[in-house]
């Protein structure tokens, strides 16, 4: 598109009050970024903001996270999700290594797959310095997969009668972001719901030593000391703050919403950043370790909990 300095700032601006929109999904605010970016309509001055409004948002989303409910959870429900975890950033390295896709891509598909979707991706991706391209491919990756799911699993669960906990742990394991849990578990009835969300914040929780444990891994060669990730630190004081200071949770879930909308805001600065050059250097090979990752976990996770019945 042929467009001057001033009509494309004018569209960009209109596109960021549009993330603010409750209508607008992190997935579509992704998507709206990439397509303006591959029509020639970007301002590389705003994405020098991308890493920090990521940041951000990580640590407001603490504030809307219920801690009694991950201390109350049953240990089945722990044990299941760090093995679950564990074993998806397993087979993520193997596969990463079988189909050559590059490291950083492959190490945000894995955590996507393993914890929770977009906002662990959103987390370990400047803890691991990893390119605007590289972030957006692998949230590509997991928001299709993750929609797909959203679809199937309550089918799948109707098919082979799955009681409502046995769904609720299968797709708290097994679908990648928060809100397609929700929306699952809600789907298949309030029991189901009761559980995925529980063990679903479990899961979440997994960002917090993951991210330190990658910050350890990516040393600075210069100083040979470790980055650690002090958003991390400051998303655990959130949590702890909404937790024990409820006198003040109506500000919190306002924090928390900010949070929500910073992360859709920060997406479309990713997506904005994109280009025909970088989709090309992913590759479908990327697409592919996604896939196999999500069946790999899906698959597993069901026959497991399907023989606990």
């Amino acid at each position: 598109m042929n467009l001057n300095k001033k009509q494309t700032n004018i569209i960009i601006g209109i596109a960021l009050l549009i993330c603010f929109m409750p209508f607008i999904s992190p997935a579509f605010a992704l998507i709206m970024g990439i397509i303006l970016s591959l029509l020639g309509v970007k301002n590389d001055k705003i994405n020098k903001y991308t890493s920090f409004s990521l940041k951000a948002s990580i640590v407001l989303l603490g504030f809307g996270m219920n801690l009694s409910l991950v201390i109350n959870a049953s240990i089945t429900g722990f044990y299941n999700t760090a093995i679950s975890v564990l074993f998806v950033l397993f087979w993520g390295y193997v596969l990463a290594k079988i189909l050559k896709v590059d490291s950083k891509t492959a190490t945000l598909i894995s955590v996507g797959t393993a914890i929770c979707g977009g906002s662990a991706i959103a987390a370990i991706s400047p803890v691991i310095n990893a390119k605007h391209h590289q972030t957006s491919f692998a949230l590509i990756v997991v928001f299709v997969l993750n929609a797909i799911a959203l679809i199937i699993f309550p089918i799948v669960g109707h098919y082979f009668h799955l009681n409502q906990v046995t769904f609720g742990n299968w797709a708290a394991i097994a679908i990648h972001d928060t809100s397609s849990v929700v929306g699952a578990g809600a789907t298949y009835g309030a029991k189901s719901l009761e559980v995925a969300t529980t063990v679903k914040l479990i899961r979440a929780l997994w960002i917090i030593p993951l991210s330190i444990f990658i910050a350890l891994l990516q040393q600075d060669k210069a100083s040979d000391k470790p980055k650690v990730p002090w958003f991390i630190g400051l998303f655990i004081l959130s949590i702890l703050i909404a937790n024990f200071f409820t006198a003040y949770a109506s500000f919190f879930t306002y924090l928390n919403w900010i949070g929500k909308r910073g992360m859709v805001l920060a997406l479309f600065l990713i997506g904005s950043s994109m280009s025909y050059s970088a989709m090309k250097d992913a590759g479908l090979r990327s697409f592919l370790m996604g896939i196999l990752l999500w069946l790999l976990i899906g698959v597993s996770s069901f026959i497991v909990l399907y023989n606990q019945i």
